[in-house]
């Protein structure tokens, strides 16, 4: 089957025609790092992990470029207020950035360009636009250089807008600008500022770059006046990433052929952002619950819909990895290790516009039939849909025995543990041979509380670490 995506230009899923055979190329726009990331920030970068994941599975070469502002008008502004130099605190939030995509599982970008390393290409890009009438210099000496919207006609393309209906930004500045509807290429240094956040052009005493102007001139570099996919949250999609089109395509750059968003994550109904005071910070996030319930919580509904993300909803996660991580331990026990390779339906689901509600529930049926193979005996069922299972969580990047979760080569503790919880467990079995349910019960209740829960199986009792819990009651 064709691999299909919706895309937001044309408004309906087309098939993926790659513009080199075999090959895909991404650009989704990274972050600008003024502050710690949040889980709205980071449902973007899962959803593009999974879309690499499933393209790579399917035996494509999958190229993924996502960029990081490092200059920016907030980036000035913040590390001012913190009394640090403007790249000491982009650099912070940079390796927060880094350390909340490894805490969610997601893979490293094939290459991660920064905004402040790729002056000469903008100034470039400018020069270009300048050239062919679609940019100006400021009328006010700013150093600061526009768009001129007025010039391109198929501005407000991709966002399906009018020019002549739309109207400038509320808190845009007028100065220098033809048109109050103009966008910023470059901005002129301004006094008060860093020296060293400036850099020196033809139209002026230096300055930095426009942050749409970024985007275009990375993503050019690195695949290509044409590419197969752009994308990033849907808040992006004006005026970003109609800017973006705009400047590219003026200067003769066909830009993406598929434009992918992503809906954004709420809490208690709101866009989730650091603004609004609503932002449930990555890292906070993940110490109060399991980081893979956190990556299944943002790509279990479809990418294009609105998640609400709340205790609920992640209570919801937590339970079905449960009962998925449950059936897997017990196919195992049962018929050992198996070829991992997901369903038809789980790949039918993924080629239709990364339909993962459908992929999960193709995951959920397996589980079902699995667990019923399990108590008929059926070790030809179970050892296939164990398969199936496992195929679709290595796509899904939910393996539970992935490194990501196992916080990098742990191989030696894992015996170490392995070791120490055998122990008990036989001390356990003992107790309950003498009929000391008071000392098996004590055992149970302390790694009960370690976040270790047994299982008493035909076979023997089983473990699996669980989000610890408050003991019960009971004879063991």
């Amino acid at each position: 089957m064709t691999f299909r995506l919706h895309d937001s230009m044309r408004q309906q899923v087309v098939d993926l025609d790659p513009v080199i055979p075999g090959q895909v190329s991404i650009y989704h726009c990274g972050l600008t790092v003024q502050s710690a990331p949040h889980v709205g920030h980071l449902r973007k970068e899962v959803v593009f992990d999974v879309l690499r994941r499933w393209l790579s599975h399917q035996g494509l070469r999958v190229t993924v470029i996502a960029n990081v502002t490092d200059i920016d008008d907030k980036i000035l502004t913040k590390s001012a207020e913190a009394g640090v130099p403007w790249y000491a605190h982009a650099y912070r939030y940079e390796r927060e950035l880094h350390a909340a995509y490894a805490a969610l599982g997601c893979l490293p970008p094939t290459y991660e360009p920064r905004a402040t390393g790729h002056i000469p290409e903008m100034l470039e890009l400018i020069a270009i636009l300048i050239e062919r009438g679609h940019a100006y210099p400021a009328t006010d000496g700013s150093g600061d250089v526009y768009f001129d919207v007025a010039s391109w006609p198929d501005y407000g393309r991709l966002s399906h807008q009018r020019i002549e209906d739309m109207e400038p930004a509320p808190d845009a500045d007028p100065r220098g600008k033809r048109d109050p509807r103009d966008f910023a290429l470059w901005k002129g240094h301004k006094p008060g500022e860093p020296e060293t956040a400036s850099w020196p052009t033809p139209w002026g005493k230096g300055g930095r770059p426009g942050w749409h102007l970024e985007c275009s001139a990375m993503a050019g570099k690195y695949l290509g006046d044409e590419f197969d996919i752009h994308g990033g949250g849907l808040d992006l999609r004006f005026p970003h990433h109609e800017n973006e089109l705009a400047q590219s395509t003026a200067a003769g750059r066909p830009f993406a052929r598929v434009w992918m968003h992503n809906a954004l994550v709420t809490a208690a109904g709101e866009k989730m952002s650091k603004s609004l005071g609503n932002g449930l910070l990555v890292s906070e996030v993940t110490r109060t619950y399991p980081p893979r319930a956190v990556r299944f919580s943002l790509l279990a509904p479809h990418y294009r819909s609105v998640i609400e993300f709340s205790d609920a909803s992640m209570q919801e996660a937590t339970t079905a990895l449960e009962r998925i991580d449950s059936f897997v331990a017990r196919a195992t026990e049962l018929v050992g290790e198996v070829p991992s390779r997901p369903s038809d339906g789980f790949a039918a689901a993924m080629d239709d516009d990364l339909g993962t509600p459908a992929a999960l529930a193709d995951v959920y049926t397996a589980v079902r039939q699995g667990n019923a193979a399990i108590e008929a005996g059926d070790r030809a069922t179970v050892a296939d849909r164990l398969g199936a299972v496992r195929g679709a969580l290595a796509v899904l990047g939910l393996a539970a025995d992935a490194p990501a979760w196992a916080g990098g080569d742990q191989s030696g503790l894992t015996e170490v543990v392995d070791g120490l919880v055998g122990e008990l467990l036989r001390q356990r079995q003992e107790a309950r041979g003498r009929k000391d349910y008071a000392a098996a019960d004590a055992i149970r209740d302390a790694l009960g509380r370690l976040g270790v829960e047994i299982a008493d199986t035909p076979s023997g009792p089983r473990w699996t670490v669980r989000p610890a819990t408050a003991p019960t009651a009971g004879r063991s």
